[in-house]
């Protein structure tokens, strides 16, 4: 990869893969859309290593209050917000895990055409308007419940559909639930931590296995550019959502998958 590609990669995973326009489908798209070569796994690995760096970094005191209670909880102490909140986000990825070791081959071979991504894209992306116009509720992340983390936890297996957006689902079942438009993201961007780290080590154990050679150099420049435009993403986007909504993301999912439409029918 020339270095304009490492560029333009990491950015647009740091960007895409926590504001609710579908990561994987920008990521699939780019090299359909341009002359590049697919940049490969391990380069795959570094940029989502880079995006788990930025959310942990933001969310580092969250995190270390909810390890502690957590752990905490299971030495017999009665849980509190933070401990309920860290098994919430635990048992919220559990279906998408087994829905991701189940279908995994056939969602990469089967469903990864730019049609796919478009109805993805527009469909999900309407849903999510619908949301945020029908119901703005007040509640935060901490006052979520175990039937809301697991129906967040359903809704978030459908993002391995390309074009769906893992953010984008999570913060619609959120916002359909009644959580605060913040709540909703902040709860999404938690339930990225276990996310990344899965998907990451099954990345790695294919690059284990695969006998390649390897440039680190392009691997760490990735590696930071996608988590710096990823921390940046996170700050501004909550802050852009408190304000404006979700509206501006959904009119460019539908005007994104209205152009594929017509691109590649």
């Amino acid at each position: 990869m020339d270095w304009l590609q490492v560029a333009v990669l990491s950015i647009v995973q740091g960007l895409t893969e926590f504001l609710p326009i579908s990561s994987s489908a920008h990521l699939i798209l780019v090299p359909v859309l341009t002359p590049w070569d697919d940049q490969g796994l391990a380069f795959d690995v570094a940029l989502h290593l880079g995006s788990l760096a930025a959310v942990v970094l933001y969310f580092r005191h969250e995190l270390r209050r909810m390890i502690v209670s957590w752990a905490d909880s299971l030495r017999g102490r009665a849980a509190d917000e933070d401990a309920r909140l860290a098994w919430w986000v635990l048992l919220a990825t559990i279906p998408v895990c087994v829905v991701g070791l189940v279908f995994h081959d056939a969602i990469e071979v089967g469903m990864r055409s730019p049609l796919i991504i478009a109805a993805g894209l527009i469909g999900f992306g309407v849903l999510l308007g619908y949301a945020d116009w029908r119901h703005r509720g007040a509640r935060s992340e901490y006052q979520l419940t175990l039937k809301d983390a697991l129906l967040i936890g359903g809704a978030q297996a459908l993002a391995l559909i390309p074009g769906t957006s893992r953010s984008g689902i999570t913060i619609t079942a959120a916002l359909l639930l009644g959580l605060s438009r913040e709540g909703a993201a902040r709860f999404s961007f938690l339930l990225s931590i276990p996310v990344i780290v899965l998907a990451s080590a099954l990345e790695i154990l294919g690059l284990v296995s695969a006998d390649r050679a390897v440039d680190w150099s392009t691997l760490v420049v990735g590696s930071l550019l996608s988590g710096i435009s990823a921390y940046l993403c996170i700050h501004y986007f909550l802050v852009f959502i408190r304000r404006i909504g979700m509206q501006p993301f959904v009119v460019y999912r539908i005007v994104l998958g209205l152009w594929l439409l017509w691109l590649f029918w």
